[in-house]
């Protein structure tokens, strides 16, 4: 409050009368401006014209206005003073944590649906997996990707798959701290980013908080998840891999060639980049890995922690792969890096080839039940085809693989339906006119191989095995069928007058169908009362998986039989089953000598179609 000046008060006076109050600061103000003292003063010049403001007409001069008495401080007052204070206390708060070396406190940003973010602290990062942006205590940008280590293993297909993207955006964010425009990316497969950190480092440079001591090995037995062939004591008597691949079988379609074609060649790049190779089938569609297959070779190291498996970057020390990020690990980088770009003809994927070809060689090895099983089979039906002594030539073996059910043929004019069943058949015949009619040594035809030569059939339609086309072709396998509804009910007649309700009978009609696949083993009042969207994310029952495990177990001998057992094979490339069976027949005998033959337009052999 201004200072006031008491003129009233004396010993005989009995009232306090306020005078006005004199404003000094405004008299002060005066102190500094040169005001004319008369009109032949020296003083007297035109400064206060150029430095004082024109006289307001609307306000008196000389009176000032009163100001309201006010008993406490201004509210702007009170927010600068609490800021100082808490900005104090900020900032003696860091000093003694970095002295200290209590806590170290990297500044963290990472992005969300293009959103950025950013915290102090390391107990401040997401509690979600995400890639992140890091700067050390000297400013440096880095990123890294930050998996909880108490995260469920392994990842959903959606998480994977926005790990990825978020990637891309997190790298071209850091490269642009870095005064790099996205122009600047590289696109090369084996490129290293120099601003990726490892999770393993990241977590020895304390940009993120990882695990230590005994929470170690606590931590790295409770995690989530399968590695088949992965022993329960393994971290007692085996160091961590240095650097791995793990291959999760999880997809969001039910197809079965796929997963293996990607695992194949997963496999094949693993052994190449010198990476261990497991495989997690935790949340596989099919059920366990060992009731179609038998376990992987194991190397001799432990798997990594699970929250250092991370989809990207491809230089990532321990890499996962799985249908989500295949775009990512098998994209146009890898086609670039693999591709024998100087060959035009389909020896432009022979180094892809190989690499499927390695991981078939290692991993496909069927159960102690069907193994057996396949190898009897393709014995029996070589017998079969072996001509009488004194022939020229055996007979041919045709295998035919047909897929209908919801996979419709690349070429156009049969895209809406599926390629009709007397083109494979008539294919057939001319296959084996052209090998033995002139096979002869004097160029004749050679009757007895033809009356030997037969076809052998595999099809996701069981109506495929009764048509005309193919009545008297033989299954390539017999141990487990795919029945029709018709077929099902002829073989389970009850002709008894009185008889229980049973839930209607469920046959493969038409093919191998997702939405099928799906609802297997359950209830059809059950269906008709769920969406088509919620009867996946349901928990299939014990009965649901056994019925999986049987449709992966006849596809998987299907496939081995026509692969071994044929001499020529005749399919669809849209079929991803026909390009396994051309891995499976090997390079030299698919392509080279022409023995796999492609009816569904001019297509050459490629694996993944991404």
């Amino acid at each position: 409050m201004p200072p006031t000046l008491d003129l009233s008060q004396s010993t005989h006076a009995k009232m306090i009368v306020s005078p006005p109050r004199i404003n000094l600061r405004r008299a002060a103000s005066y102190q500094h401006e040169k005001a004319p003292l008369s009109a032949t003063s020296s003083r007297f010049n035109f400064n206060h014209l150029m430095f004082s403001p024109p006289p307001s007409p609307g306000l008196p001069a000389l009176v000032p206005r009163p100001r309201k008495l006010s008993n406490g401080p201004r509210p702007s007052r009170v927010v600068r003073v609490l800021a100082w204070v808490l900005g104090l206390a900020l900032v003696t708060f860091v000093i003694r944590a970095v002295v200290k070396k209590e806590v170290r406190v990297p500044v963290v940003s990472w992005a969300l649906d293009r959103e950025e973010y950013e915290m102090v602290g390391q107990y401040d990062l997401p509690d979600f997996p995400t890639p992140i942006a890091v700067t050390d205590r000297s400013g440096r940008s880095k990123w890294t990707v930050s998996i909880p280590p108490t995260y469920s293993f392994p990842l959903t297909v959606k998480e994977y798959s926005d790990i990825c993207v978020k990637c891309q955006e997190v790298a071209a964010h850091v490269r642009e701290l870095h005064g790099h425009t996205n122009q600047q990316a590289q696109t090369d497969y084996y490129y290293e980013d120099p601003y990726f950190i490892d999770v393993r480092d990241a977590e020895k440079r304390g940009l993120l908080p990882g695990v230590e001591g005994k929470a170690w090995k606590v931590t790295a037995q409770a995690q989530d998840g399968h590695l088949v062939g992965d022993r329960a004591d393994g971290l007692v008597d085996r160091g961590i891999c240095k650097t791995s691949l793990t291959y999760v079988l999880e997809s969001a379609d039910a197809g079965l060639g796929p997963t293996l074609m990607m695992m194949w060649m997963a496999y094949g790049l693993a052994q190449k980049e010198k990476r261990s190779f497991f495989i997690d089938d935790s949340r596989w569609v099919y059920g366990e890995y060992t009731a179609i297959f038998k376990p992987p070779p194991m190397p001799d190291c432990n798997p990594p922690p699970r929250h250092e498996m991370v989809p990207c970057p491809h230089s990532a020390r321990h890499l996962v792969v799985s249908s989500a990020t295949a775009s990512e690990t098998f994209g146009k980088n890898f086609n670039d890096e693999y591709e024998n770009l100087r060959r035009s003809n389909v020896d432009r994927e022979r180094p892809i080839y190989d690499l499927a070809r390695v991981g078939y060689d290692a991993l496909f090895r069927l159960n102690d039940e069907d193994q057996p099983y396949v190898a009897h089979r393709v014995k029996e039906l070589r017998a079969r085809a072996k001509a009488t002594e004194g022939a020229y030539h055996d007979g041919m073996i045709i295998g035919v693989h047909i897929r209908h059910g919801d996979l419709h043929p690349y070429e156009y004019q049969y895209n809406g339906a599926y390629i009709p069943l007397n083109i494979y058949a008539q294919r057939s015949k001319e296959i084996i006119e052209e090998y033995h009619n002139f096979s002869t040594p004097l160029g004749g035809e050679d009757l007895v191989a033809k009356q030997h030569s037969f076809s052998i059939v595999a099809s996701d339609d069981p109506d495929v095995y009764e048509t005309e086309e193919f009545s008297s072709s033989l299954r390539a396998q017999e141990q487990i069928k795919l029945a029709s509804k018709q077929h099902i009910q002829n073989a389970n007649q009850d002709k008894s007058v009185m008889h229980k309700f049973v839930d209607e009978t469920f046959g493969w009609e038409g093919g191998f169908f997702a939405s099928m696949f799906w609802n297997l083993g359950r209830s059809t009042i059950n269906n008709a009362n769920a969406g088509d969207g919620v009867q996946p994310t349901l928990r299939p029952s014990a009965e649901t998986m056994r019925l999986r495990g049987l449709i992966g177990r006849a596809y998987a001998m299907d496939l081995a039989v026509l692969g071994q057992a044929s001499d020529t094979v005749i399919c669809t490339m849209s079929a991803m089953g026909c390009r396994l069976i051309a891995v499976i027949m090997g390079w030299e005998k698919a392509m080279e000598d022409g023995k796999w033959v492609n009816i569904d337009g001019d297509f050459q052999w490629t694996a993944l179609s991404l």
